[in-house]
């Protein structure tokens, strides 16, 4: 039996944020964003709208996709940097909000390789037995912990929500189809290159958190894309190994949206032409653990994906984390 995806959904904010809007409020300029992110727009949350309320939209998308209710769900697993909360989960909000059963909720954070570590748990857990249905979602709202005086970091960022509903293929039209490989790593020695300082327990919140922009994301941009590069490929050419599937046979990537730089890289080291990835960073930017399943979702909806198609979605995030899933699509 394997775990087939049997709907996916995804929402994001109405407000845009242009590169020209942002032109007012640092020191860049349109040419520059595109040139070196591929970014011309992103989406931003209001202040009053937590990432729950972003995730609650894409889950219900994503159930009407499988022609599921909320009370068919056995699990519910968000991935995300950006909860309500640090406590309760987003997940155990988000449960109440659909109106599920009192079932296993909780959130998982892997930066913004978040969406594939949910997915391998989503897989085990009905592999196990453990579960039929599981609702897996990545949202985050990076906007929130941007700090915008920095000019470099500040382009990148957006919010937003996807979403996927698994269960067992044997149910199914296809049997064959569903994950057919998953992959995981991460080293934390690198962890400080791309981090949060301010606001959990080694540097809880304070005034000087605040005043100093700790709580917002520090990153060491130039080291962080060798890294992502270098790991994204480890991570594709692992899971295409683990699941047999050959480059030729592979129909679609769906990267990490963190730079579209990053992107050509990994695709030209796998000699995967551009026309077979799924790039939506121009619109998006970089939304974390969403960025995935907001790729995937667009792709689903425009046709691009087609039953019996090899889907591989690889990620690189804050841990370090990396990892990959390839799915043959329902």
């Amino acid at each position: 039996m394997r775990t087939a995806i049997l709907g996916t959904g995804s929402f994001t904010p109405k407000k845009v944020l242009t590169n020209l809007d942002l032109e007012k409020i640092v020191d860049t300029t349109d040419e520059w964003i595109r040139t070196r992110t591929g970014i011309v727009e992103r989406r931003i949350s209001d202040e009053n709208t937590p990432s729950s309320e972003l995730a609650l939209p894409a889950a219900r998308n994503a159930l009407d996709m499988a022609g599921l209710k909320a009370t068919d769900l056995d699990a519910i697993i968000v991935a995300t940097v950006t909860p309500d909360y640090v406590f309760p989960s987003t997940a155990c909000l988000l449960q109440h909000k659909l109106g599920a059963n009192k079932i296993m909720a909780y959130d998982s954070s892997a930066g913004c390789t978040g969406f594939i570590y949910v997915l391998v748990q989503a897989d085990a857990m009905i592999k196990a037995g453990m579960a039929k249905y599981v609702l897996d979602v990545g949202v985050e709202e990076l906007t929130k912990i941007t700090n915008w005086d920095d000019r470099a970091s500040c382009v990148l960022f957006g919010d937003g929500a996807g979403a996927v509903v698994l269960g067992p293929s044997v149910e199914t039209k296809n049997e064959d189809a569903g994950i057919l490989a998953t992959y995981t790593a991460s080293d934390g020695s690198l962890g400080d290159l791309l981090i949060q300082y301010g606001g959990g327990s080694a540097m809880p919140a304070s005034h000087k958190t605040v005043d100093e922009n700790l709580h917002t994301i520090y990153m060491v941009g130039n080291e962080v894309f060798k890294h992502a590069v270098r790991s994204m490929e480890e991570a594709a050419l692992k899971g295409l190994e683990l699941s047999g599937v050959s480059m030729d046979d592979l129909d679609w990537l769906i990267p990490h949206q963190a730079n579209i730089r990053i992107i050509d890289f990994l695709a030209r080291r796998l000699k995967l032409p551009m026309e077979k990835v799924v790039v939506t960073i121009d619109k998006y930017g970089n939304t974390s653990a969403s960025s995935i399943p907001l790729a995937l979702d667009d792709a689903v909806r425009d046709g691009r994906i087609k039953s019996g198609d090899n889907v591989l979605m690889v990620a690189f995030g804050a841990g370090f984390t990396w990892g990959s899933v390839v799915v043959r699509w329902l």
